[in-house]
């Protein structure tokens, strides 16, 4: 493994717990993902920085092409930033240590050769960082060659959407995903409909989908939390999404409604991926404010009268559970949806659901409109959703499966 080396990025934080060869009982988690720690707060973040207040975790992403690094597999390197990334300030938790593979870009074809990196620095970041025992814990099947050297105590599947329908989606990503989920102790879902798809590839498959920090969205309800100005400086009424736009997104209706609703601001927040900035509708009253940090959504859904989710029902909508629901609903904002099954399924009972732009800008007009009384019932309907599905409760589920197929149980949380 000559020329391969890890990279730090500042002290190992004091609240993190040691590593796990030394005197840590529970073992590591070493986090295998298709997303960036620092890009949008969501599944992994949420779950990982649970996990790490009692033990170490590894978050492993997509490499960095750097023209100045060495070319892989042999001459790449992790750099490791032991600092706790991305964590809102808002919160206590424990930071963790995030492994960015760095390397020259191999080109076109150049799958294998990372494959091939990615098996060399993961056993080296093993060996290197003194780790005995560890769960390797996946949110991508295309990094399942990266363990074939691996001994794990366990093998953990979070499938938090089907990536094979996605834009782009690898052709191998399929049959990866069989192997691993032949290889997998545990297999969590991150929706209904997904679990349902799992279930039928997997005996154990449980199916939790994505929950919501309360009290950090009920800020949107604080008459101290202040609209940005980026926000505030539109006029309103303002009905908005935040979260990723892509190929997910009705951008059609979102264009057709815009003008069946001239005097509503339709507000869009979020970074734009796998789509050309020429696909977005362009209506004077569209607004698209960019991405914003998960610890700022707050005061963005203050300034919001309505929460939209204008989904597409497509291939990539197929077995979406979307976390922003639980989101908007803790804010207590009436939610405006495309009929997404796992939307209606879950949530039918709170979420107005339109399936064409007609229906969409009426069901707008409803909640515009909604009285006093109606909306103290609506917010015992989310109440009572609410409680049933914090990150809290749904790491300590997952922490239960975890320690049923890892020996020594210990909790997480």
């Amino acid at each position: 493994m000559k020329g391969m080396a890890l990279t730090d990025l500042g002290e190992m934080n004091p609240r993190v717990p040691a590593a796990v060869g030394t005197a840590e009982p529970l073992p590591t988690i070493i986090c295998l993902s298709h997303l960036r720690w620092d890009f949008v707060w969501q599944r992994p973040q949420q779950l990982l920085s649970r996990f790490a207040r009692t033990r170490r975790v590894i978050f492993v992403e997509e490499p960095i092409f750097e023209t100045s690094a060495g070319l892989a597999p042999e001459g790449a390197e992790f750099r490791l930033n032991r600092e706790p990334v991305g964590v809102p300030p808002s919160t206590e938790r424990a930071g963790v240590v995030t492994a960015q593979p760095i390397c020259r870009d191999p080109g076109v074809g150049g799958g294998p050769v990372l494959d091939e990196m990615y098996a060399l620095l993961l056993k080296q970041l093993v060996a290197s960082e003194n780790i005995g025992r560890y769960v390797l814990w996946f949110y991508t099947p295309m990094l399942l060659p990266a363990i074939r050297e691996l001994s794990p105590e366990a093998i953990v599947y979070d499938a938090m959407d089907e990536l094979s329908l996605f834009r782009f989606a690898p052709p191998e990503l399929v049959s990866r995903e069989r192997e691993l989920l032949s290889r997998a102790q545990v297999v969590f879902a991150g929706g209904r409909s997904l679990g349902e798809a799992k279930s039928q590839l997997h005996p154990k498959v449980f199916t939790l989908p994505s929950g919501v920090e309360i009290d950090h969205f009920r800020k949107a309800l604080d008459l101290d939390t202040t609209i940005p100005p980026d926000l505030d400086e539109i006029p309103g009424p303002r009905v908005g999404y935040f979260g990723v736009i892509d190929e997910r997104l009705d951008l059609e209706l979102l264009g057709q409604v815009s003008k069946l609703r001239p005097d509503v601001a339709w507000i869009m927040i979020g970074p734009v991926l796998k789509i050309e900035e020429t696909d977005l509708p362009r209506n004077a009253n569209i607004h698209y404010l960019g991405s914003k940090k998960y610890a700022e959504l707050p005061s963005y859904v203050r300034g919001l009268d309505v929460c939209m989710m204008p989904f597409a029902l497509n291939d990539a909508t197929r077995f979406i559970s979307p976390t922003k629901t639980l989101e908007y609903m803790a804010a207590h904002r009436v939610i405006v949806s495309t009929p997404v099954t796992d939307v209606v399924k879950s949530y039918g009972d709170v979420v107005s659901i339109g399936s064409t732009a007609a229906e969409f800008a009426l069901l707008v007009d409803r909640a515009l409109a909604e009285t006093e009384t109606d909306r103290q019932a609506r917010i015992v309907r989310e109440q009572s959703v609410l409680k049933r599905n914090t990150w809290d409760a749904i790491a300590r589920t997952m922490d239960g499966e975890l320690r049923a197929v890892c020996p020594e149980p210990a909790g997480i949380l």
